[in-house]
């Protein structure tokens, strides 16, 4: 490890602009996308702020660490879908689910009551045809301009990347599951 000196001035000017509502996009192959959109949910919920996280690929009935952490939060998280298409018994019903889904999303977001709206794992339905991307797109350009939203999952389509405010890619350098250690609670869910 190379050791450098500390900044002692700042590294770039400050911004002068106007706040207003980022869209911010979470992408690539490695872990973390989801987990980083809770923490801003958290961020905001914990500075007063109302927060609404909508989770495209897992079933309503989901109980994963974050289900169980925001309900006692008090934040509200939907499981919209019918699990990871390898695991769904009927891949229409599960395209109309995300459908379904982006209808209470966009319906949130539009409606303008809350700071953050997460849509976690929307990139699957979007890649797999089951949502068009053009109303996600029209929805994020006319939303109320006070709105942040955090879109989650692989492949983020470049008209997506084209209009957030924000994009991360995270990148896989390692990954367990490479040298045969499976899923953990606590960790994956």
């Amino acid at each position: 490890m190379q050791i450098e000196s500390p900044p002692t001035e700042r590294g770039s000017p400050k911004a002068e602009g106007e706040r207003r509502g980022l869209v911010l996009v979470h992408t690539g192959d490695g872990k973390g996308k989801s987990t980083a959109a809770f923490g801003l949910a958290l961020r905001a919920h914990g500075r007063g702020k109302p927060v609404r996280i909508y989770q495209f690929m897992k079933v309503p009935s989901a109980r994963f660490g974050e289900h169980r952490m925001f309900q006692q939060l008090g934040v509200p998280i939907e499981g919209l879908g019918d699990g990871f298409s390898w695991k769904s018994q009927d891949l229409e019903r599960s395209a109309q689910l995300a459908r379904d889904g982006w209808a209470r999303a966009e319906a949130t977001i539009r409606a303008g009551e809350h700071f953050l709206v997460v849509l976690d794992e929307i990139m699957y339905p979007l890649r797999y045809g089951w949502l068009p991307l053009e109303p996600v797109l029209a929805c994020l350009r006319e939303r109320p301009a006070q709105v942040h939203v955090v879109l989650t999952g692989r492949n983020a389509p470049e008209e997506l990347i084209a209009l957030a405010d924000t994009v991360t890619e995270m990148r896989a350098v390692k990954h367990h599951f490479q040298a045969g250690v499976p899923a953990q609670r606590g960790i994956e869910d």
